[in-house]
């Protein structure tokens, strides 16, 4: 039985992570990666959502490294990567030459949690989850008929059949619905829970300081960073400023 999209509502990465998904239809688990901006043969893993939290990655560019990882895989005829680390904008890369993509961010607040369409490098649809009569893209109302079929917005695109929202998550679930049935997306739930998956490294690779950092850990016993993501995790970064501080 298909897990679909429409749990991922309800999903919150173990490692702490906001939930950001790409998914294409046309290449493989690797391919995706190397159009996120991964090195061809660079794969480390495989890792589960909790163990991503040991690397050296971080969602605020301003104060940290600036790095970002992917683990990947594939599901119901779609590869799919799930992003740890900053925003990144890729769907247009991910989808040219012909590939289908859609990119599922969470927002907790506001801007809403955006599902966005694309294909042949050109984003085609899309809109913010329970803020549909908001639509984005070349073909922005592509799927109004969806959108009206599942009882969310009138047939003028504008007006809401039920204005009144008593339960977000509820009016989220169908919003995703659509995008579940109308491009047959799912997600396995293990994906985000004990699946050791692929992991690749798509920004910030190598990190500043790898080869002192990992030459100071050989030397001390301490356990190496993976060679092929080259990142250095968090705890070993501390260890060795805290051991280097000339203070």
């Amino acid at each position: 039985m298909s897990d679909g999209i429409q749990w991922l509502v309800d999903a919150m990465p173990s490692s702490g992570w906001t939930l950001d998904v790409y998914f294409a239809r046309g290449i493989d688990a690797e391919e995706l990666a190397l159009r996120m901006g991964a090195l061809r043969g660079a794969r480390a893993g495989p890792m589960t959502d909790a163990e991503i939290a040991a690397l050296d990655v971080d969602a605020y560019p301003d104060h940290g490294p600036s790095s970002a990882v992917v683990r990947v895989d594939e599901h119901a005829g779609w590869a799919f990567a799930i992003t740890y680390g900053p925003y990144l904008d890729l769907l247009e890369e991910v989808s040219c030459d012909g590939v289908e993509a859609v990119h599922y961010h969470h927002n907790p607040d506001h801007p809403p949690t955006n599902v966005m369409y694309a294909r042949d490098g050109r984003t085609v649809c899309g809109f913010g989850l329970c803020e549909e009569e908001h639509r984005y893209g070349q073909e922005p109302d592509l799927l109004l008929p969806d959108l009206v079929a599942a009882g969310i917005l009138h047939p003028d695109g504008e007006s809401y059949c039920d204005p009144d929202i008593d339960d977000y998550d509820d009016r989220k679930r169908l919003g995703l619905a659509i995008f579940e049935e109308r491009f047959g997306l799912s997600l396995p739930c293990t994906a985000l829970a004990e699946a050791p998956l692929p992991v690749y490294a798509i920004k910030g690779s190598p990190a500043p300081g790898f080869e002192e950092i990992s030459a100071w850990a050989a030397a001390k016993g301490r356990p190496l960073p993976d060679e092929r993501l080259r990142l250095i995790p968090a705890r070993l970064r501390s260890e060795y400023e805290q051991a280097t501080d000339p203070q």
